[in-house]
């Protein structure tokens, strides 16, 4: 009924332990799906409002006195990210701003090369008629002309030919004067541009692999610093013949490249929208690679703003001032275009549950996902972890509260049963002497006994049974003040051999009437004891009374006395029916006596081996047995 009543509790508590776990666990669900809720409005409110103010001012800037827009925008663009950019369209131009930052323009094409007719009689000596020389010679005079554009392409073609004729530093030197001609055009192309290229192409040819490697990395840094006005494939070609001549296959591209290559689908949109409509604006997602570019634009016909903002403008002009109103919420947000391309953030993966804004709902040109982060999820768990906890002490004190009930509770039973025992086997043990003093003082007392040879007998008999019934009486005695704590001992000095000897002899008048005999084997010099000479014979006592009574066909007990690690070792060694190593730990203690003595029915109360120990360790020593069923006991005392 215990057990049955404990298991009923455990289980009720149990049960309402994971109710109550449930029910938090819900409840902590829609808290973070609330919080979660709110940090996705107010992140949609933040962007609609971040987009409301770009778009009013790329308003400004479209419909701005022509004098001040340039300023004005420089001064608004000064302040974006490397990735991101400011473009001005007008009817058939275009600029970036910061100034450098638009890599290659899309409205640009190359023009034909100037004055053709001037050239006519310098091209026909190189390529006609190969006199490089000659070829020399004619353009040196137009290399000096007034108009700066003739005056580029004379020198282009001077540097030519002064290669091909041999003469490399004079070529080097014309290029250098070339490139002094900046923007000027050269075949639709920047003087300079034209001159780095040319200079890197004669290096390569001297096979002058450090200047051609440094030759390589200017027009590198030139071209991706925005430095000049060229379209996307002369840009890409530049750049490639600046990777092979530092030897690279593909460079890392250049933080503007994206918002670049935006402007210029943006300029055919601009153009095909200004024929139809007054008002311009918009915005969307453009993709170079896996870069993500926002273009938002606002305008007329006349001009458009545009604004090509990279994934870092996004991060850190609108997603991390959001960081702390959702760090209060405990979410982050993701950003994804029409694709579930991820835009910004990190996408939710499968077990993540999300707060979803549709980008056709709220008016963004993206889908935005909320996610609950670790914080919140953390607290719900770590109050889930609490409760579970608490419920799962309170179950561990009540079952190790039932063990050790029940442990108890089996212990006074097996207590109450050797109790039991123990009266049952003193019953006996007073039985014996009682019952033949009685019988002995009947045939005195009645004068059937005639002969004074058989009185004295009888006589004799009374004594030794009533020495008996007097030792058994006062071992209890000494067990019970050995219990109680109230046990005197008396240490005297005492030559362990002289001793040992006097109990042995002593126990031989008893053994030797029942057929035993004890040999004692000092070993050495006699060591000497501080101990108690009564209750210390009494130990030795038990262990010579315990090897007779289980050496039923062996009539010889040995007792030896000699030194071990420092110690007096005191040895009682018979021959007889010996303990199981199961039984070795449990017969020291109180009222236990070994399965043999049971079903042998040999006498005892089964207190003297117990006694035996509590007398040893109050003299700071022990008692160790060494036993093998079958082949005999040795009981070994160890004193200091």
């Amino acid at each position: 009924m215990f057990f049955a009543t404990t298991f009923v509790l455990v289980t009720a508590l149990a049960w309402m332990g994971w109710q109550l776990v449930r029910q938090d666990r819900a409840l902590a669900g829609q808290r973070l799906e609330e919080r979660r809720e709110n940090a996705a409005d107010l992140a949609v409110a933040a962007l609609q409002r971040h987009f409301s103010q770009l778009e009013g001012d790329l308003m400004r800037l479209s419909t701005a006195a022509a004098p001040q827009l340039r300023e004005q925008a420089s001064e608004y663009a000064a302040g974006l990210p490397e990735d991101s950019m400011l473009l001005i369209f007008r009817s058939n131009d275009l600029e970036g701003f910061p100034e450098h930052r638009l890599l290659f323009y899309p409205n640009i094409s190359a023009a034909p090369a100037a004055w053709p007719r001037i050239f006519a009689a310098a091209e026909a000596l190189e390529f006609q008629k190969q006199d490089y020389s000659k070829a020399v010679g004619a353009l040196r005079p137009l290399a000096r002309h007034t108009d700066p554009t003739v005056r580029a392409e004379a020198q282009a073609r001077l540097g030519r030919n002064l290669w091909k004729s041999g003469q490399v530093a004079e070529a080097l030197a014309a290029y250098d004067e070339l490139a002094r001609a900046g923007s000027t055009p050269v075949a639709g192309l920047p003087a300079e541009l034209v001159a780095r290229e040319a200079r890197l192409l004669v290096f390569e040819k001297q096979k002058d692999g450090e200047a051609a490697r440094r030759e390589a990395a200017q027009l590198s840094s030139a071209l991706r610093g925005g430095e000049w006005r060229i379209n996307r494939a002369g840009y890409d070609f530049y750049l490639s013949e600046a990777c092979r001549g530092m030897g690279l296959t593909s460079p890392e591209p250049a933080e503007a490249l994206a918002a670049s290559a935006a402007a210029e689908p943006m300029w055919e949109e601009w153009q095909a929208l200004r024929r139809d409509e007054s008002n311009i604006a918009g915005r969307r997602i453009f993709w170079h690679a896996d870069r993500p570019v926002l273009l938002v634009w606002r305008g007329t016909p006349e001009r458009l703003a545009v604004l090509a903002l990279g994934r870092r403008y996004l991060e850190s002009q609108w997603l991390e001032p959001l960081l702390p109103t959702l760090g209060r919420f405990d979410t982050r947000i993701a950003l994804t275009d029409s694709d579930g391309r991820a835009v910004s953030g990190h996408l939710p993966n499968g077990s993540e549950t999300q707060s979803v804004r549709l980008a056709s709902s709220v008016q963004l040109p993206w889908t935005l996902h909320a996610v609950s982060v670790g914080g919140a999820a953390t607290a719900g768990l770590a109050a889930r972890r609490l409760i579970v906890t608490g419920l799962a002490t309170l179950l561990l004190l009540v079952l190790a509260g039932t063990y050790f009930i029940g442990r108890a509770a089996a212990r006074e039973v097996a207590v109450a049963r050797l109790e039991s025992d123990f009266v049952a086997s003193v019953s006996h043990e007073f039985r014996t002497p009682i019952t033949a003093l009685r019988q002995l003082s009947e045939l005195l007392a009645s004068g059937r006994v005639e002969s004074d040879e058989d009185r004295q007998e009888y006589y004799r008999a009374l004594a030794q049974e009533s020495e008996r019934l007097h030792r058994l009486v006062e071992g209890l005695l000494t067990f019970g003040r050995l219990e109680a704590g109230a046990m005197p001992f008396r240490f005297e000095p005492l030559d362990a051999a002289e001793w040992l000897r006097s109990v042995v002899e002593e126990f031989q008048r008893d053994a030797g009437a029942r057929g035993y005999r004890i040999e004692m084997l000092a070993d050495g010099s006699p060591p000497r004891l501080r101990a108690d000479r009564a209750a210390l014979g009494c130990v030795i006592w038990n262990l010579l009374d315990n090897a007779v009574k289980y050496s039923p066909d062996c009539f010889t007990v040995w007792v030896e006395l000699g030194r071990e690690n420092r110690r007096v070792a005191i040895r009682v060694r018979d021959q007889g029916i010996g303990i199981p190593e199961s039984e070795q730990k449990l017969i020291f203690r109180k009222f236990v006596r070994g399965a043999a003595a049971k079903t042998g029915g040999i006498r005892g109360a089964g207190v003297g081996l117990a006694m035996a120990r509590q007398i040893a360790n109050a003299h700071q020593g022990e008692i160790v047995v060494d036993s093998r069923p079958g082949e005999g006991s040795t009981f070994t005392v160890l004193l200091p």
